[in-house]
């Protein structure tokens, strides 16, 4: 009997990628769900259009719950997880079902091409032999983590299968289409880390912030060869060293009380205390 594929994607104002994502998945997928956090465009819309079921998600700012949960809605006996800024080549979707009906493996990780400001980037640590993830799995055979950037994590004695990359068997992920939405995720998920690090308690001192910046350069432009990825594989590894340089900055204004509305508040006390010196 064919292996019936469950498709999960969360969106949240995916109206311009998301018909990208649906049409490489609607010809094989059996199911496809779509959890949105309140979109304020045509996202659920086309969904639905695509014949998506649809589930709501309170808008946390990240997706890790929002996943877990829409794993949960899931009927089938195998799980794609898509995000819908990527696509799946045919070949790949071929090869999955191949793995899925010989029941080959229990978990499937496949590489990932990220493309960044208009081109594949190949090193700097998001390069198709560093950056894979476990995307193709049985239901039950992954646990989900709510932190960001946590991932997903395979449970004890599965069967993992490690896709060797090739550019028709990896997923074709469109990030970052230039510098300012770069910058605009990295001032959001700094600030996700920055309390969830606060809330754990870390410490935000000055030489573990320089050492962990260090590597994190050391890391993306020496060992993954950044250096090979041009003008690109520069920039984006000093991006990355001020991404933990600036979830550092954050958690130090936790712990200091500068938080927005605090420092609101304040300056607000400042500014009354100022006009109280004019006549009323």
């Amino acid at each position: 009997m064919k292996p019936r594929i469950s498709v999960v994607i969360n969106t949240f104002n995916e109206e311009k990628n998301l018909p990208y994502a649906l049409r490489s998945v609607r010809t094989w997928a059996d199911e496809i769900i779509v959890v949105d956090m309140h979109s304020e465009d045509r996202t659920v819309e086309i969904a639905r259009e695509y014949g998506a079921k649809v589930f709501l998600f309170e808008r946390v700012g990240f997706v890790e719950p929002a996943r877990a949960f829409a794993v949960e809605q899931t009927t089938c006996e195998w799980i794609f997880i898509l995000d819908a800024d990527e696509v799946i080549p045919q070949p790949l979707s071929v090869k999955l079902l191949e793995i899925a009906e010989q029941d080959t493996a229990d978990i499937v990780s496949i590489a990932w091409l990220n493309y960044l400001l208009g081109d594949p980037i190949l090193h700097t640590g998001w390069g198709p032999y560093q950056d894979r993830h476990a995307r193709f799995f049985k239901k039950g055979k992954l646990t989900f983590n709510a932190k960001v950037h946590a991932g997903i994590h395979p449970i004890l004695g599965v069967r993992m299968f490690h896709l060797p990359y090739s550019e028709v068997f990896s997923i074709h992920h469109f990030c970052y289409f230039d510098m300012e939405h770069f910058i605009y995720k990295l001032n959001k998920y700094t600030s996700i880390e920055a309390q969830q690090a606060f809330e754990r308690k870390e410490k935000a001192g000055y030489l573990r912030m320089l050492v962990v910046a260090s590597r994190e350069f050391l890391a993306r432009y020496i060992r993954s060869e950044g250096y090979k990825d041009g003008w690109r594989g520069f920039y984006f590894s000093l991006l990355m060293v001020f991404y933990r340089v600036t979830i550092f900055a954050k958690l130090k204004g936790l712990y200091m009380g500068c938080d927005l509305q605090s420092v609101r508040n304040k300056y607000n006390d400042m500014e009354e205390k100022i006009l109280s010196e004019y006549p009323s």
